[in-house]
């Protein structure tokens, strides 16, 4: 299997670039020595991909052996999704099409993550460190229909604006009421106020190759990255901000870098995964995308699509 330096030295390739090309901007400053204690942590991401590749996102054979692999409509808030899932053991990829979802949330580019607690009560904490940054707090509960007509407490989230061009951005934190309904076939609590990411997902990602999201690249506008910086530095990541403006997010097992580009550029460029158990090379294409599981036990999954 791949060794812990060795996973390191990818991640630290992908936040420096895509498909091999330098982005400019190379030069980084990191962000203050004090930043408080870590109670965010990456959940998952979410994209809207040309149409091309999510028609073959959601028909690939090799996507259902190689992740916990889900096709799901759900209902929530008034809404109604339509999303292909790859679900690992603490993280996961909520992917969609054009048009899957409604007004400007459904353009090609169209992006948000989703960063979530691990402890009950740590929100709370998010908010007011929000509000220690000069930032009002933008509070929303999320609920979900399991089919019955009544919805059931899902999480609840902040956001440090109430508006955003193509990424939002925001923390979370699951409900009781949520793990508590047997619908949710949700894991018991391991740890008093376990509101954890591993009790949320389910244990089939042990049957796949996929185990987590160790590192993602996300085009993101100037505005959306401002708006999106405040709740970073909230959550207790480590942030560097490179020349161009753009910024690495790491700690918590997953890195992410927010790369700052026009609205057209924005949108989800690179995923690297950890896997389960050490493969030989192999280059899946699936629509306009490339998944490059091994050599070793990391894969990474590039995206090349245009509207």
């Amino acid at each position: 299997m791949i060794s812990h330096r060795n996973l390191r030295r990818l991640i630290t390739a992908l936040a420096v670039t895509v498909t091999g090309a330098v982005l400019p901007g190379g030069v980084a400053q990191a962000d203050e020595s004090g930043r408080p204690p870590q109670i965010l942590y990456y959940n998952h991401a979410y994209d809207v991909l040309d149409r091309q590749t999510a028609d073959a996102i959601e028909n690939s054979a090799y996507l259902r052996d190689f992740a916990s692999f889900e096709v799901r409509t759900t209902t929530g808030g008034g809404m109604t999704w339509k999303g292909r899932y790859l679900k690992g053991r603490e993280t996961y990829l909520e992917l969609f099409a054009v048009g899957d979802l409604p007004g400007s949330d459904g353009e090609f580019g169209a992006a948000g993550m989703g960063l979530s607690t691990e402890h009950a009560g740590d929100l709370a904490t998010v908010r007011q460190r929000l509000t220690d940054q000069g930032v009002t707090p933008v509070d929303y509960r999320q609920t979900r229909d399991f089919g019955d007509g009544v919805p059931v407490p899902w999480f609840d989230t902040t956001r440090a604006v109430s508006s955003y061009q193509a990424f939002d951005g925001w923390a979370m934190e699951y409900l009781p009421e949520y793990f508590a309904d047997p619908r949710s076939a949700t894991e018991p609590a391991s740890y008093e106020g376990d509101v954890s990411r591993e009790r949320y997902l389910p244990d089939d990602y042990q049957n796949h190759l996929m185990r987590d999201v160790a590192a993602i690249r996300i085009g993101v506008t100037s505005t959306d990255l401002a708006a999106t910086v405040p709740l970073l530095k909230a959550g207790g990541f480590q942030l560097t901000t490179l020349s161009d403006g753009s910024v690495i997010a790491s700690g918590g097992g997953t890195t992410v870098r927010y790369d700052n580009v026009p609205r057209e550029q924005a949108g989800l460029k690179q995923v690297v995964f950890t896997l389960n158990r050490s493969v030989p090379r192999h280059v899946e294409q699936i629509g306009r995308s490339s998944l490059v599981a091994g050599p070793g036990a990391t894969a990474v999954w590039t995206f090349t699509g245009t509207a």
